[in-house]
């Protein structure tokens, strides 16, 4: 039974986490070409996402012990282990690209002479992040049909 509750919560949290990823991969292509004072205010809709930083953890801590739960069953294990690479892969692309564009623009209430630089580096990131977690919500169906049989 608790392998179940593990299951269902790492399933449920990265498909909300995938549901903010793909927000911002999908309305990528109407704001790449914002002007700088509409792409400030539009980036305003953002306040509190940070609040996501808890399911990100309890995604990956319930990924981590479907894994090692699953230590004896080989296709679940393999599984579980890429939807964690695709996990990891997902936060060095915020860390090392996301993050330090909010750090620069503090947030984006400030407008630096490199922003239209900083926006790419934000969205694309985001959308390289969308892409991993896409990646790792299959891993886990995957994971979840092996574990059955299927």
């Amino acid at each position: 039974m608790l392998d179940n509750v593990v299951f269902f919560i790492a399933l449920l949290a990265t498909a909300l986490a995938l549901a903010a990823a793909l927000a911002h991969a999908l309305e990528l292509p109407n704001k790449i070409q914002l002007g700088r004072d509409a792409y400030f205010t539009v980036q305003q809709n953002y306040r509190g996402w940070d609040r996501l930083a808890w399911l990100l953890l309890i995604q990956l801590l319930t990924t981590a012990t479907v894994a090692l739960r699953s230590r004896h069953s080989p296709a679940v294990l393999l599984s579980a282990l890429a939807a964690i690479l695709c996990l990891l892969a997902a936060q060095t692309l915020f860390w090392s690209y996301t993050y330090p564009a909010n750090v620069a623009t503090v947030n984006w209430t400030t407008q630096p002479d490199n922003w239209m630089t900083l926006r790419k580096q934000w969205e694309y990131s985001h959308a390289g992040g969308a892409a991993f977690q896409v990646l790792a919500v299959s891993f886990l169906i995957v994971a979840a049909l092996a574990r059955t049989g299927r």
